[in-house]
């Protein structure tokens, strides 16, 4: 092989080693640079807030359960926290940084420790837990925090036979709650009556890692120690559709419905690898597509943008937050950065899109739970101008519901009901969650008299004439044992 380069190369002069590397591949035309695709997320700039706007001296719970432990809306941020005697945590108004006195109020109902916290989204003053004590508890916060400990809920959610550790509410429909737990069982819940209206047993024969809503609440998807991905039509009680082995790895999984009724798992492989892959519920015989990460073995928590369909990753034990676009175009799933601090997370917070502040661009924050201290973090879109920027803030899902419960368990749906954010998010007047709780005994009776009918009441004759039967057997039993007695007791003398 000749040790020049050819002729019009661009690496003439540049040596031996680099012209017959021009031998091996020649270059014909082809320029050896990466063709980066074009977005408008690949220089999002990631900031944590300095010292004085983070939430200082919080003993964040050290619970062996992967959840996020903290959950914002753009009122409060919710923490759950150590606890001595059951189970407690923090709502804390987002103003209220610095340090947290030992004595702030909590809310403390249950009485093993909490596992998981949601945000009601139609109601910034409703938060509902999940605990070990196999209860799930709604809470009504005051308008402008706690003063004192709370420790009565609004309505307490009995039906579970093991600890409750997936809590979510439905995205459109009002009062309707998603428990999951390690009895393997799915509950949704009516919260305005506090009945339990559906639940979905045997579909899940492990522990269920995650539980999901799609876009407008008329299907989940779950992920099972089974290493199965199912998509559930709740109100039929049927899976629709389901991915064995969606991930090999005996680890974790995630699941979550995009906007575009695709589902995103996240998982290990068999080498234990770290994936995020793709999924069309229709066809899950094949991954859409598949991405290997690291080999890290923190859990990955996914939390998604519908409006801007860009999936941020937070590794439990990570000290770092990847964000990826998704696309219609191969391959799918486009890395575009990572945000990285010093200290590893031990849960993660994530703000509905209405809770940012539109004009410095920012399209995500965070609330990284350390091991004493929860730490915001904002990530922006460097712009020069200061006008509203549309193309990051479509119309978002805002506040006010698009059905309520009765219609949905009737079988409705109804789309998210969408807000401009181009003057920012004002927080309306909540109005208060009120519990009409159904008496169980009147139920009962109204199905009994229902189901009487003339076999029914032949059926009551022969029991009562059984009874009766019964009744006389035994007092004639009674008067001979009577006799017999009397009899034994003349003997003895």
């Amino acid at each position: 092989m000749s040790a020049e380069c050819q002729p019009g190369c661009v690496s003439e002069g540049w040596g031996r080693r680099v012209s017959l590397i021009c031998h091996v591949a020649p270059l014909s035309g082809y320029m050896f640079r990466r063709v980066v695709r074009a977005s408008k997320f690949r220089h999002v700039f990631g900031q944590a807030l300095k010292n004085d706007q983070c939430y200082d001296d919080i003993r964040v719970s050290r619970v062996t359960w992967d959840s996020s432990f903290c959950a914002v809306n753009p009122k409060f941020v919710a923490i759950i926290i150590e606890a001595s005697g059951g189970g407690a945590f923090l709502v804390l108004p987002l103003n209220k940084s610095g340090r947290i006195d030992k004595a702030y109020p909590t809310v403390c109902g249950h009485t093993g420790p909490v596992l998981d916290i949601d945000w009601c989204p139609h109601n910034d003053q409703v938060i509902a837990s999940g605990s070990e004590d196999c209860t799930v508890m709604v809470w009504q916060i005051p308008e402008n925090g706690l003063v004192t400990g709370l420790s009565e809920p609004v309505v307490v959610l009995e039906g579970h036979s093991k600890r409750v550790g997936i809590i979510t509410w439905h995205p459109t429909a009002r009062n309707v709650l998603l428990s999951a737990g390690c009895d393997n069982l799915i509950i949704i819940w009516n919260v305005g009556t506090g009945e339990a209206m559906i639940q979905l047993e045997d579909m899940h024969p492990d522990v269920i890692f995650s539980a999901c809503w799609n876009r407008n609440g008329s299907l989940i998807c779950t992920a099972c120690k089974d290493k199965t991905i199912r998509v559930i039509d709740p109100r039929k009680e049927e899976i629709v559709g389901e991915k064995e082995k969606a991930h090999e790895g005996a680890r974790p999984m995630r699941a979550i419905f995009l906007s575009d009724g695709n589902v995103f798992t996240t998982g290990f492989s068999r080498m234990s690898e770290r994936q995020l892959a793709l999924w069309n519920p229709q066809a899950m015989d094949e991954a859409i597509s598949v991405h290997e990460m690291d080999t890290s073995n923190g859990v990955l928590l996914p939390f998604y943008d519908p409006d801007t369909n860009v999936v941020y990753l937070c590794g439990k034990g990570d000290s770092s937050i990847r964000y990826f676009e998704i696309t219609d175009e191969a391959p799918f799933v486009h890395y575009l950065n990572t945000f990285t601090t010093k200290e590893p997370q031990r849960g993660m917070g994530y703000m509905p899109k209405r809770g940012l502040d539109v004009n410095k661009c920012e399209i995500a924050r965070f609330y990284k739970l350390h091991e004493r201290k929860c730490e915001p973090i904002i990530m922006t879109v460097p712009r020069k101008s200061d006008l509203f920027q549309d193309d990051l803030y479509p119309d978002t899902a805002g506040p006010d519901c698009a059905i309520e419960a009765e219609d949905w368990f009737e079988g409705k749906n109804g789309e998210p009901i969408l807000i401009s954010l181009k003057n920012g998010y004002v927080p309306g007047k909540n109005r208060d969650l009120k519990v009409v709780k159904k008496n169980i005994l009147d139920n009962k009776l109204s199905k009994n008299t229902e189901k009487r009918g003339p076999k029914n009441e032949a059926k009551l004759d022969e029991v009562l004439k059984e009874i009766k039967s019964l009744k006389d057997l035994v007092s004639s039993q009674e008067k001979r044992i009577i006799q017999l007695e009397e009899q034994m007791s003349k003997i003895a003398i």
